[in-house]
């Protein structure tokens, strides 16, 4: 349903060289999917939105949706997608269904259509009787839900979410997320997010992790986490120079992998002899020692520190 190839984009910087944005992304989204693109702030993944969406052009590279070449049938293939921006695309000064009414206009959907998909979409949202507040009046999360409804007016069959959740409470992302993920399912929509929060990747089908304008990893979750194995143990070192002791102590047995952040340790491939060492003769050393299953964070933290080795 959504085609990257080998995409480029590069962002002119004034009196500089040109600087990459993002460089050979390639993917490939079946129907029906939920992906998530995640990594840290400034890694590229607004910038893919943007070109997702069509309001940027590739250097080089396609973007296809459903089929259709984005850059030589950007109106057909925009009427098969809905948006919501990370930035608010309501106007706070309008009430709800005018800003309904706006969107309706611009896909020139028949009066009797809309009014029954408004119905049918305000019913899951709380707000059906407060269609003639101005949007200014709602809360963070009830005015997501209302831009919501206004994306899939239309009945698209591409969702694109940059940072949607941004700005809510954790309840009020996680029922974003269900309701998201309910109508996905019921309407078989395939559904692009982006988030810099590896929690809510972990919802997802598909999972890509971008970093400084590259693709570190594709696959599901639980793909995503078995590549660090099923355990790791987690170090904390009672300062940053003890940490930094057990982390030369460690560095000398083979086979393990070992993170060092501040104080803190993360070791894959530790065998029981080690832990056991760890804890009778160097307990001292540190605060506290946990056994945990790899997160997409780990995971995360584990790429990019391969990425600076071999830059390096």
């Amino acid at each position: 349903m959504i085609s990257i190839q080998k995409l480029d984009y590069y962002y002119a910087v004034k009196k500089q060289p040109a600087r990459c944005a993002l460089s050979d992304i390639s993917l490939q989204i079946d129907p029906g999917t939920l992906f998530t693109l995640t990594g840290p702030n400034g890694g590229g993944k607004s910038t893919l939105f943007r070109l997702l969406c069509g309001l940027s052009l590739p250097a080089q590279g396609e973007i296809r949706l459903n089929g259709l070449d984005l850059q030589h049938h950007a109106a057909e293939a925009r009427r098969l997608t809905g948006v919501v921006f990370q930035s608010p695309a309501l106007d706070k000064h309008l009430t709800l269904l005018e800003n309904f009414t706006i969107h309706r206009d611009l896909h020139q959907l028949p009066q009797a259509l809309f009014s029954s998909r408004l119905e049918e979409d305000m019913a899951w949202t709380g707000l059906a009787g407060r269609l003639h507040e101005r949007v200014g009046t709602l809360s963070g999360g009830m005015a997501r839900r209302v831009e919501l409804v206004k994306a899939l007016l239309h009945r698209p069959k591409i969702v694109l979410m940059d940072e949607p959740t941004n700005g809510l409470d954790p309840g009020g992302r996680r029922d974003f997320l269900q309701v998201i993920d309910r109508l996905r399912q019921e309407r078989q929509m395939t559904v692009l997010m982006t988030s810099h929060l590896f929690d809510e990747a972990e919802r997802a089908d598909q999972v890509g992790i971008l970093h400084q304008g590259t693709l570190l990893a594709v696959g599901s979750p639980s793909q995503l986490r078995d590549r660090l194995g099923q355990e790791m143990v987690v170090i904390q070192g009672k300062d940053r120079q003890q940490a930094l002791f057990l982390s030369q102590l460690l560095e000398k047995k083979p086979g393990l992998s070992i993170h060092h952040r501040e104080s803190e340790l993360r070791v894959e491939g530790i065998d029981s002899a080690t832990l056991n060492n760890l804890l009778t003769d160097h307990r001292e050393q540190f605060q506290t020692l946990s056994v945990k299953k790899p997160t997409l964070e780990d995971l995360f933290i584990h790429l990019t520190e391969q990425q600076r080795g071999h830059s390096s």
